[in-house]
């Protein structure tokens, strides 16, 4: 075969394969980190094409403008997908801080897929390893080894970023339908865009009052919010280890960060998150806000969730690692 045409079906393949791996994620597994290199961890251009176009899709607002019912979609949908990724994603299949029902726990799992932070058990696993790693050579999305650019983003757009260790996550993997979300995981935001997209159609024909239209309600209300609360997330890797104080001696750099607890619905309570990961409510005391603590608490009563796991006072008010007095 002449060199040209080598080449030509060597570039054919690649793209097959890029196209693959937007919409089918199989081959994204790994036992360990142990057979990365350099290399890896280097940014997968080709592989990162749609999480470029999501940001780019926000200069839509220069054509389609704004309006109160778009402004409202996009902060309700950002409320209701940063909670579904504080509680579900973090504090239930990270943590197992609760229970639930499996039926439940599949709503939770694709809740938390409408994000666009991939799928329960890639996250689940990511983070699970950042908390064997915190903060040393092997932790992904360390500032304080890896500085800013790479803790916030550049580490899950890599060919080892978008590996995850299952071996950490086999309690998850059991559940084929939570395998399902994370290998089809643009599945569940696609759907969202779509719906997003013909409910402002709906306002435009039957309430023309509120002045919003299908593409406008797309941008503000699935682009916007989305990358809003994928930012607001990622503020908890990269500047939670950098910017607040700490209470406890955890091994770390995470601190607590009121702003960032307000922005991410209670996971700003970084270093107390650290000094006992298994709690369901990370706002160790009264006067620390923690919305999603809150809203769990409210589900519990109501019965969806239960066994919410809390820390205990001992640990929380008299532990030895302790370097900051009560107030």
């Amino acid at each position: 075969m002449p060199a040209d045409a080598q080449v030509a079906v060597t570039l054919r393949q690649r793209i097959g394969k890029t196209l693959r791996y937007w919409f089918d994620t199989t081959h994204d597994t790994a036992t360990g980190s142990h057979g990365f290199t350099a290399a890896d961890e280097r940014v997968e251009w080709a592989r990162i094409i749609p999480f470029v176009l999501l940001h780019l899709a926000c200069l839509g607002v220069i054509w389609v403008g704004v309006s109160t019912a778009a402004a409202i979609v996009a902060l309700v949908l950002y409320f209701v997908r940063m909670f579904a990724i504080t509680a579900f994603y973090h504090r239930y299949f990270s943590h197992r801080s609760f229970k639930t029902s499996r039926t439940a726990q599949f709503i939770f799992g694709v809740l938390g897929a409408s994000a666009v932070q991939r799928g329960p058990i890639w996250w689940a696993a990511h983070h699970r390893h950042h908390h064997a790693h915190s903060d040393r050579e092997d932790d992904p999305h360390s500032p304080i080894k890896h500085g800013f650019v790479r803790s916030h983003m550049s580490w899950f757009l890599s060919r080892k970023g978008f590996t995850p260790d299952l071996r950490r996550v086999r309690d998850l993997r059991q559940f084929r339908e939570l395998c399902w979300l994370d290998r089809f995981d643009i599945l569940v935001p696609v759907v969202l865009a779509i719906a997003v997209f013909g409910l402002g159609v709906l306002l435009d024909r039957t309430a023309p009052q509120l002045e919003t239209n299908g593409w406008q309600m797309l941008v503000w209300g699935f682009f916007i919010s989305t990358v809003a609360c994928s930012h607001g997330t990622y503020t908890i890797n990269s500047l939670s280890h950098v910017f607040g104080r700490q209470r406890y001696r955890t091994g770390d750099a995470s601190r607590n960060n009121f702003w960032l607890a307000l922005v991410t619905l209670g996971e700003g309570w970084h270093n107390n998150h650290h000094h006992y990961p298994g709690s369901a409510r990370q706002g160790f005391y009264w006067w620390e806000i923690d919305i999603t603590w809150y809203l769990l608490s409210f589900m519990s009563w109501l019965g969806i969730i239960w066994d919410l796991k809390t820390v205990p006072v001992q640990v929380r008010d008299h532990s030895a690692r302790r370097i900051q007095p009560l107030r």
